[in-house]
């Protein structure tokens, strides 16, 4: 329980009187000013503290009657002397703290004191409750109105004996008539340093007890947010003693009757009673009577067993004559010991034989072990390079691929050209017919030409003019004809070319608008990557994903089955020259360089499941072993730069982790894919990344195979890795790249419009030559229809026969020249068709020739699997021959080895228990030998006990049995007596502490009494006579003061007011002397008149108001209209209940 702190020095004198009075060696009373006078206690002084209980008997139960009367006399003469000692030497300080007291406030308690109380079917109320203030409250209201079942109801719900209420004897008659059960909550406060729990209840402790006409009854112990935390009444307890509450005190909690009692005792006896009772100087007394009572009971019981050691004494006398007249049989029996000894040592010489042969034997097996381990790692590694080659072989297979794809070209090559011949062979059959057909038709126009030249000749003479006109007119139409088509196919070649150019500039713009998409790309890049680059900044766990700062704090702050995880591996990374190497690095490394490891593979799923949860479900997860292993066999020369010389790296299992999933130590880089070659041809075999992004290899055994990289375009924060710069120098780089993009931007953009532009002219000039050809097309076909007419016109004036002749040979012509146009398309397409056709068959050579290379190349390759294959399983036999022998072996080993150990544990455990018999024999006799001696000693230590009737070991027994018994016996005789000489001493201080704390608390409750009766105008004072125990008032008023002088009046001559006034000052003093933060009294005004009222209510509230922490409840039926209140002052006013219905309205205000 935590230490009290008071505001004021005799708060440690009130408190004193609580339990804590118990406690008597604490850092209070010693560090009090009291202290000294504890130091040096006489006899006498002992003697009155044990008189002035009454409890405290003598020691010596041997006095007789007139020395105790005689002592009895002295001591309370002492005793008196010594009371008045004590006030003359702290009267005038008490006094002068009293008066230093007036004047100061009273501090508000931060828990202990009632806030709120709730009672449902409790006594008259139905339903009743108040808030209370946390200083002075006065409950007021007529007779009958159930103000003092509110002091019932706080000592119920607190835990008190339901008589002390003075309203019923029991449970049952507090439940309001007609109902079967009531409930009475309250709302303790619980805040400040010494609150209660404070982290489960809060600032409030609410407590509901409830219970029933069956007997049943029960708490409810809750927070102030309403949870339940305990049910039992030793919380409770509990809670109340860390509170010091007090229920069952009667000065703290005065009823209706308790205070009737106190007003109208009139016996000194009672009223001292009252005064120990309340402030607990009963409880200690009686428990220190009780202690007194078992000291004296412990003084009894030593007494008996020091009666006892003479007996015991006797007995090893005894015995030890007994065991003395066998002495001779002891010598046979030492005989018979030393040949115990002996064959106990004999036993472990036979044991210890036994483990050097099996010794021997696990030596010689274990000397096998290692030529077998040997063989094994032979084989072992000859499978894995056997593997390493299949792997090697099988992955240069894979990477050569298969020749389906040169198939279906081989196939598709061979459709073409097939179909293509037939193609030719109709198209010379077609130039066959067309040279055969314009044979005839030549044949034809020349007799058809003699014919018209003859016919001609006859008609030349009749009209000649006439035909002369119509020819030249026919020959205009057909210059005109001709010209038109002449500038149709000027056109056409014209729009050909502006199309032509019109698509090259379409292109070209398609491609500047996919540069600039490409260059707005990367600048959204750089926007990101100086986002990613401030982050960084702020939190350099950025480029490795997300979250990674609260990732990190989860792992260190979660437990691990093995060490806690490593990672992001990138953090221990650098590049040695990120200008150079950078980029290739992080493109082929990035999976790793944000990697974790982990030493247990039982933590992977933990690990994974906390990246999943921060989005970073694709980082890598490995499990590495803690082997900090040479690899340095592995690396090429120094010359050679490898990956891991590329890198500096500052953790050793970082590196280890690196080279066994990338090979870093082995990866050779260069600058093209040539120089990889080179390099790796001058190292016979390897792998190298090359900066013009090739990855190239090398066999062994011959061959080169090279790839492109799997580049990645890494637009995330992963591309701040390996670049050598921090954040700022990122920012930086970005910024710089981001306005050179933008620059290009803006550059792409003015050749993207000048594109644009000459396009839109290019299709305005194609679209005035389509307006062109068609305006001339037009004329064209005018021109033609006029041809045709005159054609016409010139048939019709000649005669039939000329006239279809001429016909016949125009037709002719027409398709002699249609013949011709088709004679050399034909023979163009067949020109075309061999061309394609001679292309196809040098494709189809190559094709074969790369099917017929790869076979050879695959069967080769295959090969060396299937030799490799071979050799795998031959070492694989190996190696399992190795692996079985080994096992077998080994087990033997261990079998031994386990007989071994069992051998030596019973070797050990043998000679440990041959140790704690005897010390050890060298050279011990055989066992045989040993046991042979051994039974005839004991032969004839048999006879010998016959004759008397124990062995010697049964004598030496009951010899040392006696002395331990003896030993035992006065040991704890000498420690009970030294402890009950201790705790009787203790004791003894303890009373004459208990006699300095009534001391200090009837001068103190001396000096307010006198206080407070001076508010009146009174005088008086109290007699305490500790050694009869009696109190006795003694009071002058002022009309005594002017009638009788000076002469004291006993309280039974004091009139009704003026009695309840001096007793309100004594309960004023009393409750001025005990630390309870409680003080409840009921109807303490009822015999008072209105002066004395008046008088008492004042100095009650101004006692209130100087007091440090303690609430006050007072009960009383008079109106209090005439009284003024402070604001520590709260009335609670009720009204009479409705009895029929049991409903009682209640008004509160505070003064």
């Amino acid at each position: 329980m935590p230490k009290r702190h008071h505001a004021e020095e005799e708060e440690h004198v009130s408190n004193a009187s609580s339990k804590r009075a118990k406690t008597v060696d604490s850092d209070e009373e010693d560090d009090s000013e009291e202290a000294p006078q504890t130091q040096t206690r006489t006899k006498r002084e002992r003697a009155a503290a044990k008189k002035g209980k009454g409890r405290a008997t003598a020691e010596s139960s041997d006095e007789d009657n007139s020395e105790e009367e005689e002592g009895e006399e002295t001591s309370e003469q002492q005793q008196l002397e010594d009371d008045e000692e004590f006030e003359r030497r702290w009267g005038a300080k008490l006094r002068a703290q009293l008066e230093n007291k007036k004047n100061v406030q009273g501090t508000v308690a931060d828990h202990g004191i009632i806030e709120y109380i709730e009672m449902c079917q409790f006594m008259c109320h139905k339903f009743l409750k108040f808030i209370f203030g946390p200083q002075i409250n006065f409950i007021i209201g007529h007779n009958g109105s159930g103000k003092s079942a509110v002091l019932s109801a706080i000592t119920v719900a607190l835990g008190g004996k339901a008589t002390s209420t003075g309203r019923g004897t029991g449970l049952k008659s507090f439940i309001r008539e007609g109902q079967h059960t009531a409930e009475v909550t309250i709302h303790i406060k619980n805040q400040g340093e010494e609150a209660y729990k404070p982290k489960e209840y809060g600032k409030t402790i609410v407590i509901t007890r409830r219970f029933g006409k069956d007997g049943n009854s029960s708490w409810k112990i809750k927070s102030k947010d309403g949870k339940v935390i305990s049910t039992k009444k030793d919380e409770l307890s509990a809670i109340c003693d860390h509170m010091n509450i007090q229920v069952d005190n009667p000065m703290n909690v005065l009823t209706q009757d308790a205070a009737r009692q106190f007003l109208s005792a009139s016996v000194p006896q009672d009223k001292y009673k009252f005064f120990l009772r309340g402030t607990q100087l009963t409880q200690l007394s009686e428990e220190y009577d009780l202690c007194l009572t078992n000291i004296n009971q412990t003084a009894k019981l030593l007494s008996v067993k020091k009666e006892a050691l003479p007996d015991l004494k006797a007995r090893l006398r005894e015995v030890t004559a007994r065991y003395e007249e066998a002495a001779k049989a002891r010598e046979q029996k030492k005989k018979a010991d030393d040949l115990k000894k002996e064959m106990a040592w004999s036993h472990v010489a036979a044991k210890e034989e036994e483990m050097e042969n099996k010794l021997n034997e696990v030596a010689k097996l274990s000397r096998r072990l290692p030529k077998i381990e040997e063989s094994l790692k032979e084989a072992e590694a000859a499978f894995q390079v056997a593997t390493d080659q299949v792997k090697e072989f099988e992955a240069s297979v894979n990477e050569m691929g298969d020749v389906k794809d040169l198939d279906n070209q081989k196939n598709d090559i061979q459709a073409r050209m097939r179909e293509r011949k037939k193609q030719l062979v109709d198209l010379n059959n077609d130039l066959k017919q067309m040279n055969a057909s314009l044979t005839g038709i030549n044949n034809q126009i020349e007799d058809l030409s003699k014919q018209i030249a003859d016919e001609s000749r006859r008609m030349a003479q009749h009209s000649q003019a006439k035909h002369e006109e119509t020819q030249r007119r026919i020959e205009e139409c057909r210059t005109e004809v001709s010209q038109y088509e002449k500038r149709i196919d000027e056109i056409i070649h014209q729009r050909k070319d502006f199309s032509v150019q019109a698509d090259g500039i379409r292109e070209t713009g398609q491609r500047a608008d996919d540069a600039i998409k490409a260059v707005q790309n990367n600048i959204d890049n750089c926007d990101r990557m100086i986002e990613n680059a401030k982050q960084a900044e702020k939190d350099a766990l950025v480029p490795y994903g997300r979250n990674l700062k609260q990732v990190m704090e989860n792992i260190n702050r979660m437990k691990w089955h093995g060490d806690v995880p490593l990672g992001p591996l990138g953090t221990y990374v650098k590049a040695r020259d990120p200008r150079t190497w950078g980029d290739l690095l992080r493109n082929q490394l990035v999976g790793y360089l944000t990697a974790f490891a982990v030493t247990d593979a039982r933590d992977r799923d933990a690990l994974k499941k906390l990246l999943v949860q921060s989005g970073n479900s694709n980082h890598l997860i490995l499990i590495y072993e803690k082997d900090l292993f040479d690899y340095r066999h592995g690396e090429p020369p120094q010359e050679f730069l490898t990956v891991l010389r590329a890198l500096e790296i500052s953790d050793p299992y970082v590196t280890r982790i690196l080279i066994n999933q990338m090979h870093i130590e082995s990866q050779v880089l260069a600058h093209t894919r040539k120089e990889g070659q080179q390099l790796l041809e001058r190292l016979r075999g390897g792998s190298a990344w090359t900066l013009d992004n090739f990855n190239v290899r090398v066999y062994p055994e011959g061959g080169v195979h090279s790839g492109g990289l799997n580049i990645r375009r890494l637009n995330d924060a992963t591309s701040l890795l390996l670049t050598g710069r921090n954040s700022t120098m990122d920012i930086k780089h970005y910024q710089e790249e981001k306005a050179r993009h933008e620059s290009e931007w803006s550059t792409k953009s003015a050749e993207v419009n000048t594109l644009k532009g000459q396009y839109h002219s290019l299709r305005k000039t194609i679209d005035q030559l389509n307006n062109e050809e068609t305006q001339v097309q037009s004329r064209c076909r005018a021109a033609r229809h006029r041809l045709n007419a005159l054609v016409t016109e010139a048939n019709e004036d000649m005669p039939v026969g000329l006239a279809g002749l001429e016909a016949a040979k125009e037709e002719a012509e027409a398709e002699k020249n249609n013949i011709i146009n088709q004679f050399a398309a034909v023979q163009q397409q067949k020109v075309t068709l061999d061309e394609a056709q001679r292309a196809c068959q040098l494709e189809l050579n190559g094709i074969k020739a790369q099917i017929q290379e790869f076979d050879t190349s695959r069967t080769a390759k295959r090969k060396q699997i299937e030799d490799a294959v071979e050799a795998r399983m031959n070492a694989q036999k190996n190696m399992k021959y190795y692996e079985d022998k080994y096992q077998s072996e080994k087990k033997k080993v261990e079998a031994v080895e386990q007989t071994a150990k069992v051998l030596q544990e019973e070797y050990a455990n043998w000679r440990d228990k041959a140790l704690e018999y005897c010390e050890q024999v060298h050279k011990p006799r055989k066992l045989e030998e040993v046991k042979r001696l051994l039974d005839s000693v004991q032969k004839a230590l048999k006879e010998r006990e016959k004759h008397h009737g124990a062995s010697v070991e049964e004598m030496a027994k009951e010899v040392n049995k006696a002395q331990e018994n003896l030993d035992k016996a006065e040991k704890e005789l000498k420690q009970m007596s030294k402890l009950n000489k201790a705790l009787k001493a203790s004791l003894f201080v303890r009373l004459a502490r208990w006699q300095e704390f009534r001391r200090h608390i009837a001068l103190r409750c001396k000096h307010v009494f006198q206080y407070h009766l001076s508010n009146r105008g009174y005088y008086g004072k109290i007699l305490f006579n500790h050694v009869a125990g009696t109190l006795q008032l003694r009071v002058q008023t002022d009309d005594q003061l002017q009638t009788q002088g000076t002469r004291d009046k006993d309280p039974r001559s004091l009139s009704g007011g003026e009695k309840s006034f001096s007793t309100i000052c004594l309960l004023l003093s009393l409750w001025d002397s005990i630390g309870c933060p409680l003080r409840c009294l009921d109807e303490f005004d009822v015999f008072m008149d209105a002066v004395n009222r008046r008088i008492s209510m004042k100095m009650m509230i101004d006692t209130a108001n100087t007091s440090d922490k303690k609430q006050y409840i007072l009960i009383t039926p008079q109106d209090m209209t005439n009284v003024a209140f402070g604001p520590t002052v709260k009335v609670l006013r009720m009204t009479d209940p409705e009895r029929g219905n049991g409903t009682l309205p209640f008004a509160s205000a505070s003064g």
